[in-house]
């Protein structure tokens, strides 16, 4: 008997050696692929390779969500008396049902299969139903993302946490340029769509959605010129503490099917706040760096949407027609900050009459005319990386050029950016009509045309409408989920 049971050991031994060493060779071929490849996504690679892949986190839940438990997280979430959120913990705390979880991913794993399916027809008019039309030059695969986008529309379902008060939680800004943040929690909360995609059943959602704004965080606040993000971080803190002690949820996955979204620029580092939501939530910023923590296999890019009285100025609704001249070969006007404005500034700022370069656009000319009069609109960074030049330019069929370094474009999982813009290095701004001059006139045509079918996925529509933006965000999160197993 002794024998047999040190043969057992050894066999047990030598199984967790062999698995151990499996381990450390995935780890190795890891970090050997991550220190080689370009984690930019850099648009103006013909190898380019979106990031669904099913699934790239296999997350398993050791944690035991017993009475013993619950009273340590519920002493933890009350050991500040002062927090701005003050919740009964002790009520309407909601538990985990092994059986819908197991239905949810079972939902899942028939939407990963149908995708794939679909990523393998060459012709994407045998999957269009119901009278949809997909531009499929704009997509890296058509068939792909329509069923992806079909299977959301069929399944996906979202948890809006109800902890919270107005105005820092529920509510955000819906004009100037944090538009995109306001209106999507109003549309989450409120709106027809998003009713279609909410559910009162956190058993049943696939992810959950924690509504607070950091743009009236840094508003209600954030004192004046101190540069401390201390309160909002501190907010986020208590506001986590609140419902992952009140809901097992958070706990189950650290947070890996949670997702938040934030246009304002202090966003990312407000997400610093808990080291799950920083790590390992969805995080959806229009400040996706990828040099400052954001990482495109979880977060999405949030398109940066100025509206300055709520809706799309009237210019841009209805552009001139595509054979209407454009006199200008390029425009730029704005002010000076971030390292890459001043090197353009420097080049071109009343050098060229081709290329309308100003640093603050007089008075009595109009910013928009410009862009509806010119073939490319530049579009470089700012103080960070997004710019809602991009999106504007989008709206006046201006081709946009992308003066960026390590900005992960919106969408991009999906959305071929290079068929419908051009991206100059920063290194190459001197060179830039020589750039666009020798771009072809047959190929400009082709970006344009390609550019007015994208519209339709930057759009912000009220009520939202199929494959606006509000679709696109979601479904950039739709994306993430499905590349997530949880067991």
């Amino acid at each position: 008997m002794k024998t047999t049971r040190y043969g057992k050991l050894i066999a047990y031994v030598a199984m967790a050696s062999a698995s151990l060493i499996f381990f450390a060779i995935i780890v190795v071929v890891t970090l050997i692929v991550y220190s080689c490849g370009d984690v930019t996504y850099s648009i103006t690679s013909s190898d380019y390779k979106p990031d669904f892949l099913i699934p790239i986190v296999r997350l398993q839940s050791n944690l035991n969500f017993s009475r013993k438990h619950y009273d340590r997280y519920k002493f933890r979430s009350e050991i500040r008396s002062k927090s701005p959120l003050r919740s009964a913990l002790n009520r309407n705390r909601t538990f985990v049902s092994p059986r819908q979880q197991r239905r949810a991913e079972i939902e899942l794993s028939r939407a990963r299969a149908a995708i794939r399916k679909a990523a393998s027809v060459g012709n994407i008019s045998q999957l269009l139903r119901n009278g949809d039309v997909l531009f499929s030059d704009i997509y890296h695969n058509p068939g792909e993302f329509y069923q992806s986008y079909i299977e959301m529309e069929k399944r996906f379902k979202i948890y809006v946490y109800e902890e919270g008060e107005l105005p820092i939680v529920h509510d955000g800004p819906c004009k100037d340029i944090y538009t995109t943040e306001g209106r999507f929690i109003q549309e989450m909360e409120h709106g027809i769509t998003g009713h279609s995609f909410r559910t009162k059943d956190a058993n049943n959602a696939h992810v959950y959605f924690m509504p607070f704004s950091v743009t009236w965080m840094v508003k209600y606040l954030y004192k004046p010129y101190t540069y401390d993000l201390t309160p909002l971080q501190q907010f986020i803190s208590d506001y986590i503490r609140v419902i992952s002690t009140k809901h097992p949820f958070w706990n189950r996955t650290h947070a890996a099917d949670h997702f938040m979204l934030s246009c304002h620029d202090w966003g990312p580092h407000a997400t610093k706040a808990n080291p799950s939501l920083y790590n390992t939530s969805i995080r959806v910023l229009c400040n996706a760096n990828s040099s400052e923590g954001f990482d495109p296999q979880k977060d999405v890019s949030l398109p940066e949407i100025n509206l300055r009285y709520g809706d799309i100025p009237k210019d841009l609704i209805t552009p001139p027609q595509t054979s209407s001249p454009r006199p200008h070969l390029a425009f730029f006007a704005g002010g000076v900050h971030g390292p890459i404005r001043p090197i353009l500034l420097n080049h071109w700022k009343g050098q060229d009459p081709d290329l309308q370069v100003y640093e603050y656009l007089p008075k009595h000319l109009d910013y928009y005319s410009f862009m509806l009069a010119s073939k490319y609109c530049l579009c470089p960074s700012g103080y960070e990386v997004a710019s809602p030049r991009i999106v504007e330019a989008v709206y006046a069929e201006c081709v946009p050029v992308i003066i960026s370094e390590h900005y992960v474009l919106p969408f991009s999982d999906v959305l071929k950016w290079e068929a419908f813009s051009i991206h100059v290095k920063v290194s190459e701004i001197s060179r830039l009509k020589e750039i666009l001059t020798s771009v072809p006139e047959e190929m400009y045509l082709r970006l344009k045309r390609n550019l007015r079918a994208v519209k339709r996925h930057f759009v912000l529509n009220q009520p939202a409408e199929r494959f606006d933006v509000y679709h696109m965000i979601l479904h950039s999160v739709w994306l993430r989920r499905l590349n997530l197993k949880v067991e």
